[in-house]
């Protein structure tokens, strides 16, 4: 492991009684990288993160943050990271303000000009009561907490719960600043798409299970996209359908339909010697798609 390591874990493995919650989990998120840990709720998403902040302890398996280990530096790594819990509770009769003025209390203070402009960003209204506000209103407090002191690893459990639309836009941008700092995000979350949009890699957890760790460019490229051909000439479906990647040729006269999962560059290649390409029209698997395809439930 080097310095360029933010989160590491190393077989990491948690029953509880006799049920597997998350089994030889071995990972390294890197510094600087926004990672998104995807599963559905039960997967392991939790326990992983519980874990790793010595929250709960390993039946076995190890793991450390910025070098530190997890459990015999648990104390020192909580300077060092921001963390949104997917239970977040906090104390009903404190307004934002004074959540925010605890948490900072315990952190040895903040700049409150740069809480301020969170707050701003993330139209939080930090005047209420806690527990007057709404669920999505809590959360954005939550949000700041773990933003405000600009932590070198930010750790969060489904953090995009109950915001509005403009909310999470501002959110991601938020996470893509941090990114862009040299610091690291561990995104734990079911909504793909807001993974898809900030995420450099995701990990697919399944039972407890890491059964996939890639780029998401790389699922985007593996993923069977739908293309519309249009050309001044009626084609034989024939030469398209011999290409490497191509399924599912449908030709109407000058315009054809195909299912592909091959390099976009050769079937271009290939198209534009033969006809005249007129238009072109693709429509990707997004990143639901591709999970949904990892995570069929086939026995083991």
């Amino acid at each position: 492991m080097t310095d360029q390591i933010a989160i590491h874990t190393e077989g990491l493995t948690k029953h509880y009684g006799d049920f597997p919650a998350l089994v030889d989990l071995n990972l390294d998120v890197g510094v600087g990288e926004i990672f998104g840990f995807l599963g559905p709720n039960g997967a392991g998403k939790t326990t992983m993160i519980r874990t790793i902040l010595d929250e709960i302890r390993p039946t076995s398996g190890l793991a450390s943050i910025l070098g530190m280990d997890s459990h015999l530096q648990s104390v020192e790594i909580r300077d060092h990271i921001g963390y949104v819990p997917g239970d977040l509770a906090m104390y009903p009769n404190l307004t934002g303000k004074d959540t925010l003025t605890y948490f900072a209390n315990l952190r040895g203070g903040v700049d409150w000009g740069f809480v301020d402009s969170l707050a701003e960003r993330l139209d939080a209204d930090l005047g209420k009561k806690v527990g007057d506000l709404s669920s999505g209103n809590r959360q954005k407090v939550g949000l700041i907490q773990a933003f405000m002191n600009k932590p070198d690893v930010l750790i969060m459990d489904e953090p995009s719960s109950g915001l509005d639309p403009l909310v999470q836009r501002e959110f991601q941008t938020m996470m893509r600043e941090v990114a862009s700092d040299g610091r690291t995000v561990f995104l734990s979350s079911h909504t793909l798409s807001e993974v898809q949009r900030v995420a450099d890699r995701v990990g697919i957890i399944r039972h407890g299970r890491l059964i996939a760790v890639e780029g998401v460019s790389d699922l985007r490229s593996k993923a069977i996209r739908t293309i519309n051909l249009y050309f001044a000439e009626p084609v034989d479906g024939a030469v398209l359908a011999d290409l490497p990647g191509v399924r599912e040729v449908n030709v109407e006269d000058h315009h054809v339909t195909l299912s592909f999962d091959g390099q976009m560059e050769t079937l271009l290649k290939v198209v534009t010697e033969r006809y005249s390409l007129l238009d072109i029209t693709t429509h990707e698997a997004n990143l639901e798609e591709i999970f949904l395809t990892y995570y069929e439930d086939v026995s083991a």
